[in-house]
């Protein structure tokens, strides 16, 4: 009997040796974050390693931590409030900054210096890089922000050659963005989407494309590159704008239209190319008595 009261002890005392190693070797931790939040401010946490194992940008895989609210995983010079809720399977890389009471779902990554205001819902499988969020945010899931725009010129031998894409894109205050919407960074001017404006879902913005407060995209609008937007603009589903053209405020256009040049008056506007709404209603009606003659 005392013979294996022995042994149990000492099998006991093996298994808790062993969870001492596995718990000095791994790179997660349980516990809250140690620094007080502040912009700019790195945290410091536990877990750190002397393993030097790195990215292609220098990013030791040590140096990334768990988040107690969620378990979602954090790089350690990120600053993240302590109210944050991180989900499983989302990440945020260095440098970032996550404002209180951010909501960020599974399988969404922050990228480096990426920063998110106070009070902003992020769903799942959204991909930020190069931006700034503002407070009070709703992000749909699938949406991708501030990836390179596209933009290319071909050289002297006829190669198709890329343009510089090294500036960020910046989204206001309480904007939402639908499903699976992208938002290109800037490449001479900063993408920006004003405060209050609500974009659907399936939507793509290009490069230096600059939209007021306001706005109101509907599903599927296309805007190339370099478009200049005012303030309480609507586009109907399905409406396409040209590189560098400029809308001015309070303009509202019918959906499946084309704006091929600036908009220099608000009013409603139709059409393929854009025109008064008046005019695109007399060219429909025109074609449609023309269309009727010709029937035999």
């Amino acid at each position: 009997m005392a013979l294996t009261v022995k042994k149990l002890a000492m099998s006991h005392l093996v298994s808790l040796n062993k969870m001492d190693c596995i718990r000095a070797l791994s790179p997660w931790t349980n516990g809250t974050s140690r620094c007080s939040f502040s912009v700019g401010a790195g945290q410091t946490g536990s877990g750190d390693s002397s393993d030097t194992s790195e990215d292609g940008a220098g990013v030791r895989y040590q140096e990334f931590q768990r988040w107690h609210n969620g378990g979602g995983t954090f790089h350690k010079s990120a600053c993240i409030d302590p109210t944050a809720l991180i989900e499983m399977g989302a990440i945020v890389h260095p440098k970032s900054v996550v404002g209180a009471y951010v909501h960020i779902g599974s399988g969404t990554v922050i990228g480096p210096s990426v920063t998110i205001g106070q009070l902003t819902k992020i769903g799942y499988n959204v991909v930020l890089t190069n931006c700034t969020v503002g407070d009070l945010c709703v992000i749909h899931n699938g949406v991708c922000i501030g990836q390179d725009g596209f933009g290319f010129f071909v050289d002297e031998n006829g190669n198709m050659l890329k343009k510089p894409q090294m500036l960020n894109a910046r989204i206001g205050n309480n904007v939402e963005i639908g499903a699976n919407t992208c938002i290109d960074r800037g490449s001479w001017r900063d993408t920006v989407i004003g405060d209050h404006s609500k974009i659907d879902n399936l939507v793509q913005i290009g490069h230096n494309v600059v939209i007021g407060r306001s706005c109101m995209l509907c599903g599927q609008v296309g805007i190339a590159g370099s478009v200049t937007i005012g303030d309480y603009v609507t586009l109907g589903g399905r409406v396409a704008v040209r590189d560098h053209v400029s809308i001015v405020s309070k303009v509202r256009l019918a959906a499946i239209s084309c704006v091929t040049k600036d908009i220099k008056e608000p009013g409603d506007y139709g059409g393929f190319p854009a025109v008064p709404i008046r005019e695109w209603r007399r060219q429909v009606a025109t074609q449609f008595q023309t269309s009727k003659k010709r029937v035999p």
